[in-house]
Order: C-alpha cells, then sequence, then structure tokens
C-alpha cells in the first residue's frame, strides 16, 4: 500500500501538483459547477494516476482537478468509487490517502442520499454530524502501518466539530436550509425495501447511501478533519414509497448543486 500511495503522489506532482491545501470528493450529480469556481486548473485523469480506479458510475466524471479557491490550493476528485462497484475498501480510499500525502490539512466531501426523515424534503441538504457503518468490509482491516495512523483509531468526533460549526453559521448567514443528521452506509447498489427503510430509521439514521463512511475512516485513521455534506435525492417513506431512479436522483442533485457549492466555496475562504 505504501509503495502504492507514494507511486501515485509522484505521478500526480509530476503534473504540477504542489502543496494542496484542501481536499474535496464530489459525489452524484455534484461537481461541475464546484469546479468552475476553481482557477488555474490542473486536470488529472484518474486512469492515468497509477494505482488509481477508474469510476464506473454515470456522472462521477474521473478526474481529479488542482488549482486556486478563494486563495487556497484546492485539490478535488471529481467523482468517487464505491464498494459494489468491484473495488475493495484499500482501492476506494486510496485517493484519500493520496491526497493526504500531498499534502491537503482538511477534507470536505458531498454525497447524493435517500432521506429517511419524514421531516425533511427532497432537494435539501444534510450536514453529517455522524454516521452507522452497515457496509460489509473496513479499508482499516489488514496490516496497519504506523506511518499511516493507530491500529485502533478513535471515533468519537469522525467529523470535525469546526468544519461543521462553520458550515452550520455559513448556512445561517446565506439563508441556506442545512438539516444535521446521521448517515447510514449500505452496500448497495440496489435501493432499500420497505422493511429496510423502517429498520434504518428505528437504528437512528435520517439519511442512506452508498459512500462517504470509507473515506471518513481513512481520513479519521490519518487524523485528517473531515466534514461531509449530503443533497437529499428523494424521499424514503416506506408507508408512501415511490419508484425511483438513478436519472432522478442526478437531476435532484443537479438542481441543489448550486447550494452545496456556495457552502464549500465559502468555507474554503473561512480556512
Amino acid at each position: 500500500m505504501l509503495n502504492q500511495i507514494n507511486e501515485a503522489v509522484r505521478y500526480i506532482q509530476s503534473h504540477g501538483v504542489t502543496q494542496p491545501e484542501i481536499g474535496v470528493i464530489l459525489g452524484t450529480g455534484l461537481g461541475t459547477r464546484f469546479v468552475k469556481e476553481m482557477k488555474n486548473t490542473v486536470v488529472i485523469n484518474y486512469n492515468s494516476i497509477p494505482h488509481f480506479p477508474i469510476s464506473t458510475v454515470e456522472s462521477h466524471k474521473g478526474k481529479l482537478i488542482y488549482g486556486e479557491l478563494k486563495g487556497k490550493r484546492v485539490l478535488a476528485m471529481q467523482g468517487r468509487f464505491h464498494y459494489y462497484e468491484g473495488y475493495d475498501m484499500q482501492q476506494i480510499t486510496l485517493p484519500v490517502r493520496v491526497m493526504k500525502f500531498l499534502g491537503i490539512d482538511c477534507l470536505l466531501i458531498s454525497n447524493a442520499a435517500g432521506c429517511m426523515n419524514l421531516k425533511w424534503k427532497k432537494g435539501e441538504l444534510m450536514l453529517i454530524d455522524d454516521h452507522i457503518n452497515l457496509q460489509p468490509d473496513n479499508p482499516l482491516r489488514g496490516e496497519n502501518f504506523e506511518v499511516l495512523g493507530p491500529r485502533f483509531p478513535d471515533m468519537s468526533q469522525p467529523y470535525s466539530k469546526k468544519l461543521n460549526t462553520l458550515l452550520i453559521a455559513i448556512a445561517k448567514s446565506k439563508k441556506i436550509k442545512l438539516q444535521q443528521g446521521v448517515y447510514a452506509a449500505v452496500q448497495g447498489p440496489n435501493m432499500e425495501t420497505r422493511a429496510e427503510y423502517r429498520f434504518l430509521r428505528t437504528i437512528g439514521a435520517d439519511a442512506v447511501g452508498m459512500s462517504t463512511v470509507p473515506e471518513v475512516l481513512v481520513a479519521n485513521h490519518m487524523n485528517l478533519p473531515c466534514c461531509a455534506i449530503s443533497v437529499l435525492t428523494d424521499e424514503c417513506d416506506p408507508d408512501n414509497l415511490k419508484p425511483v431512479n438513478i436519472s432522478q436522483i442526478i437531476q435532484t442533485a443537479t438542481k441543489s448543486e448550486a447550494k452545496l457549492t456556495e457552502l464549500y466555496v465559502e468555507l474554503i475562504g473561512k480556512l
């Protein structure tokens, strides 16, 4: 793993990526607006980076983009990887480790998620305060390398209190509705059944998705502060459940992208 990280780092650095300060992971249906805010960009396709997986999901463009934003050096992943694509957890999270070795000080994450809190509506944003990991594997399983982090990392505050507090204040000042809740991570790729939605609500989840938690586990392992915002793309009321497809999810995420971009651009300016 260490050799893979170092080879990827050297390749990315050879393309002019030097000392990025902030890393960003742009999820399903997200990223176009955010990337347009960046200046003096360097674009590297994932398929050219040693040991990087290739994004196979619609709307995940598979590009690493480096540039300036609000006076900061930002490294953005336009598209992420998922366990359901067939990759293992170490492959999925390799880019987070690479960004840390390149020099980022914090990680901003986004995703599309199903909304199970019946008080909220699709199209709204949810700041993840905590999560429930129901995925069948863990990126920290296997041999531990102390240079990356401890064998048993603490997870009492997986999402940075400082970053979350800043985002709440920014949302309030810009009059953007930002819910706060618990994200449940499942394997996918299928959507959930009515009984599964009831179960997830019973155990305390407000939203459900198929990503984010592996990256957060690795970020915490490396002592890398992170935050995550979900775009709530469909309403998961088990008593009134309607069929949903990926094109509808992407459409809803795209409509909410402006608000998410505004929050993260403003946050970057304050870091």
